[in-house]
């Protein structure tokens, strides 16, 4: 998986404009990239699976970087609902709630949602909504976008759109995308413009196969009839014309495939969706706001399926340089970074140029490094996770990098997918109008003010 990325004189004269734009200190456009779960170890595991040691992401090429602290208002380690939501709304607030005041609660004392239901809204006085820099966009008569790989009513999508106390409301979520309808975010005036990803089992009705409402509503009808071109699949996103003003496309009843099985499927990838974005908002002479999520790179993770994450986390990279090639840096602001950390690991002393989804090799020997009974063992584990051997397995080089290899955990937790996140600073990488403010070590909710700043919102 190697890539080299070029600059030319084009990037590096956007480089020399995005360095005179940022003496006014305001950016017309803003494009969040947000690598859910990308922590330090699963970003730098990326760029030795696709570049080598040496070599640089996308990402990595962005000038300024800082270091972000993710912790919620009541946790150590937090869930991507109120990490994202600071990173939108400068609010710390509590694990599971979406965009609102930091006093709002997800649970009961019992450990109850305070939801009845994906259907229920919460309580009247629990918490209050606040605005988010999507929100800020639409008040300056801008064009927004979100685009992601998971379902579009998943946690950070719906932090850019969406105000509920726990994330798990998906049906209550989605209704706050369609305009004029039911429980609509009346904040987003005539409504999010380009809305790309998973998850149309949220906005169809109950009686539809696959549907999870519990009522007869059909919010895809809905959103046609406020204007929206709807989508379903790789050739309809190509075909779409850039003349086109609102665009929605649901490519997966649930969240979309991993990339490394993205092939035998019809969905287009998050480079394909970013670019199609980008060039439909591109039109508002106000400018947009656009919000880019790898979003299964977390999945895979909590799966301890290092291989898928791997190949996301590239995909995700991949669309961030759709994106440096294909905007005017002079007054876009670019801002790559991560909710949270996950447990995965690194094994010490490999040898250089090492599978990095391989056995661990001694950088004398060349051999495989052992454990105490003589077995090898992987550069990559977990701290949790679901699999863990009484007695290890003489692992083969073959069957750890194979695509369904699930890494070992120090910790057992149950099934796959049952690793936990992980607490560790997040990386930022940021370029264009307003980037140089992108530096030092920062809480999340810093972020959201650096962004405001910078956009003139």
């Amino acid at each position: 998986m190697i890539k080299h990325f070029c600059r030319g004189a084009a990037f590096t004269a956007a480089i020399l404009f995005a360095t005179a734009a940022q003496a006014a200190g305001e950016a017309r456009n803003v494009i969040f990239f947000l690598g859910d779960g990308m922590g330090p170890v699963p970003k730098t595991a990326t760029r030795i699976y696709k570049v080598g040691e040496a070599g640089s992401l996308a990402m990595d090429t962005l000038p300024y970087t800082a270091r972000v602290r993710t912790h919620s208002l009541n946790a150590q380690t937090t869930d991507s609902a109120p990490s994202m939501s600071a990173y939108m709304t400068g609010v710390k607030m509590n694990n599971e709630v979406v965009s609102m005041s930091a006093a709002t609660r997800a649970f009961d004392a019992a450990g109850k949602l305070f939801i009845n239901g994906e259907d229920s809204t919460c309580a009247a006085d629990n918490g209050t909504p606040v605005t988010t820099l999507l929100e800020l966009a639409k008040e300056k008569s801008k064009a927004t976008g979100v685009v992601t790989t998971t379902r579009v009513t998943h946690a950070t999508p719906a932090a850019t759109y969406s105000h509920i106390c726990h994330r798990d409301g998906e049906n209550d979520i989605a209704a706050q995308l369609v305009p004029g309808g039911a429980g609509y975010n009346a904040k987003l005036g005539a409504g999010v413009d380009v809305v790309l990803g998973g998850g149309s089992r949220n906005f169809v009705p109950s009686t539809a196969t696959g549907s999870k409402r519990t009522d007869a509503r059909d919010l895809i009808a809905e959103m046609k009839t406020q204007g929206y071109t709807y989508i379903t699949n790789e050739a309809e996103l190509t075909a779409v014309p850039n003349t086109t003003t609102k665009l929605l496309g649901l490519f997966n009843k649930s969240h979309m495939n991993y990339e490394l099985d993205r092939s035998q499927t019809n969905e287009p990838s998050l480079a394909e969706m970013t670019t199609k974005a980008i060039d439909i908002l591109a039109k508002n002479p106000n400018g947009y706001f656009l919000m880019v999520e790898g979003g299964r790179i977390d999945h895979a993770l909590h799966g301890t399926n290092a291989k898928r994450a791997l190949q996301d986390t590239v995909a995700f990279d991949d669309a961030i340089q759709s994106a440096l090639d294909k905007v005017d840096l002079s007054n876009t602001v670019i801002v790559v970074t991560a909710d949270h950390d996950h447990t995965m690991v690194f094994n010490g002393y490999g040898k250089r140029g090492s599978d990095i989804l391989g056995l661990t090799m001694d950088y004398v020997t060349g051999a495989p490094s052992t454990d105490v009974d003589g077995k090898p063992y992987t550069t990559l584990v977990f701290g949790n996770g679901a699999v863990r051997h009484d007695t290890r397995p003489q692992l083969t080089q073959a069957e750890v990098t194979a695509a369904d290899y699930l890494q070992e955990a120090a910790i057992v937790r149950g099934t796959p997918g049952s690793e936990t996140h992980g607490s560790g600073d997040v990386q930022l990488f940021a370029i264009g109008a307003g980037a140089k403010s992108f530096k030092g070590t920062m809480d999340n909710t810093k972020v959201f003010g650096l962004l405001k700043t910078a956009a003139g919102y």
